[in-house]
């Protein structure tokens, strides 16, 4: 007998056939309303998709990134300088507290969004009620663990960080006067680690839904809520740098409120009760092999920001003061691209776990030609007008030769990680956890020797060049990966269902 849904969503049991005629084909599922969340995913031509998943992460992390530099000007006006170097002793914290909110996140979003394409074979036949309701039982379990893994992990590290406050402050850098606030900024930051944990895996979670504006409202709330507090705070009551920490976490928590709301509203497919929060392998599996990559990227990005600035220092101030104006300069392109890169995520998810080769690879290389082409204009526009854009920056004519070449290496590293960069998403989305890793892990696997023989031959130049390096030989590292995983991919892209998605979308949606 064929189960067949009634309108509640209960499958009861047709009676069987009473001729051998072959029964009918089921009729399709109804095609998801044009302009929804769905429809981005599931039906829209790909630019409209990629656009619609991109820009808005990008528009929210160039907001994120004015909030810091006004974040900045709230501290400065307190005339007191060891805040500010506070602030950025206690940056590889939040880097690490980001790090684990994107280790369930990203892990978990991609997850959702294959699961949502139905790339996971489940029990029974395509559509089936079977299929249908394990396929609802994985989606809550992800999503629960996704949220409540990061909280909980970040409450764990939370409390040993206090408990080693004061080895973890002076492993920071922070002496002298710059001690005692940092240890304060570090101190509230880790208090307030569950939440802030929470918040980054959540973010992750509705953007695989394909809610990319509903993702980018809340971060813009978030950082709306963090500039009025930051204001308050600082400006008002003069908490210092404790002020900066406890904006930011009320600010994630008002976020997690708005995320988890619009979830109860509008994205029945997941959950955050604790109730589906599961440690079976079929879910912490596929979550923690995919954000281990970005855990593990997080982490060299730490090591080599602090082994670069120590080989330039014998040069003197000069090239990190032009390094830092090639950051700020390569911040726009940097941040579109990234949103292209992590934005995507969902609808390459989503189509692996369709069955969709055509759509996944023809959104693979619309993304691609965006990220790649941004990062050629910009770096042909900086070639154009780099000399009064370096005036801006920097007032010392002797800088304008060394940021020129700084910053052109900058651009160049930037393109070829905007292609890189795609390739690990693709991973992550079609589930390659190891070549994922591999990647995530290759740039500062490679970077570092690459700098330090590149430092001691060529000495100045070659320590400019060595990340544009590291980023090329990432980059062929990737192909040579992407060649090997395409018949492990096809092969994942057989076992999808067209039937089988919209089968159990339209079940989730009754």
């Amino acid at each position: 007998m064929n189960p067949t849904a009634t309108n509640s969503g209960t499958a009861v049991a047709s009676p069987a056939p009473t001729s051998l005629a072959p029964a009918p084909a089921p009729a399709p599922a109804p095609a998801p309303a044009p302009k929804s969340n769905r429809w981005y995913l599931s039906s829209a031509p790909v630019l409209v998709a990629v656009l619609h998943l991109a820009l808005p992460l990008a528009a929210a992390f160039v907001v994120n990134a004015l909030h810091n530099v006004i974040n900045a000007g709230f501290l400065g006006a307190q005339n007191d300088l060891t805040l500010i170097a506070a602030v950025t002793f206690g940056t590889p914290v939040l880097g690490l507290t980001m790090a684990i909110g994107s280790l369930f996140g990203v892990g978990g979003g991609a997850l959702v969004s294959r699961l949502l394409g139905a790339s996971e074979k489940q029990g029974g036949a395509a559509g089936s009620a079977d299929s249908v309701i394990t396929l609802g039982n994985d989606l809550r379990n992800a999503s629960s663990f996704s949220f409540w893994g990061a909280a909980g992990t970040g409450l764990i590290v939370g409390v040993i960080g206090l408990l080693l406050i004061n080895p973890l402050v002076a492993g920071l850098g922070a002496t002298g006067s710059a001690v005692a606030p940092t240890a304060i900024y570090v101190g509230v930051l880790l208090a307030f680690l569950p939440i802030i944990t929470a918040a980054q895996s959540l973010e992750q979670l509705v953007r695989a839904e394909g809610a990319a504006r509903v993702a980018m409202l809340g971060l813009m709330i978030m950082t709306g809520t963090t500039l009025v507090l930051d204001a308050v705070f600082i400006l008002v009551f003069h908490w210092g740098v404790a002020g900066v920490a406890v904006s930011m976490g009320i600010a994630n928590l008002v976020a997690i409120g708005y995320w988890a709301l619009w979830i109860r509203r509008s994205a029945p497919s997941i959950s955050l009760s604790p109730r589906w929060f599961t440690l079976a392998r079929k879910t912490t599996g596929p979550v923690l092999s995919i954000g281990a990559g970005v855990l593990l990227q997080s982490a060299f990005m730490i090591v080599t920001s602090l082994l670069f600035n120590n080989l330039a220092a014998p040069y003197g101030s000069d090239p990190l003061a032009a390094m830092g104006v090639a950051l700020r300069i390569a911040q726009v392109p940097e941040f579109l691209i990234l949103g292209i890169s992590m934005g995507v995520m969902p609808l390459l998810a989503y189509a692996y776990g369709r069955g969709d080769g055509e759509r996944l690879r023809k959104a693979m290389r619309v993304s691609l030609l965006l990220a790649v082409g941004l990062g050629v204009v910009f770096t042909g526009v900086f070639l154009l007008f780099r000399a009064p854009l370096l005036h801006i920056f920097l007032g010392d004519p002797s800088l304008l030769a060394l940021g020129s070449t700084i910053i052109l290496a900058q651009l160049i590293a930037m393109i070829a990680n905007s292609a890189s960069g795609l390739i690990i998403t693709y991973f992550q989305a079609t589930g390659r956890a190891l070549p994922s890793i591999i990647m995530s892990s290759a740039q500062g696997v490679l970077f570092i020797p690459v700098v330090v023989v590149a430092n001691i031959i060529y000495g100045l130049p070659g320590l400019i060049w060595a990340l544009t390096a590291a980023e090329i030989a990432v980059l062929v590292t990737g192909v040579v990966m992407w060649l090997g995983t395409r018949r492990a991919i096809a092969r994942g892209l057989a076992e999808g269902s067209e039937e089988r998605a919209e089968a159990a979308l339209e079940e989730q949606a009754a």
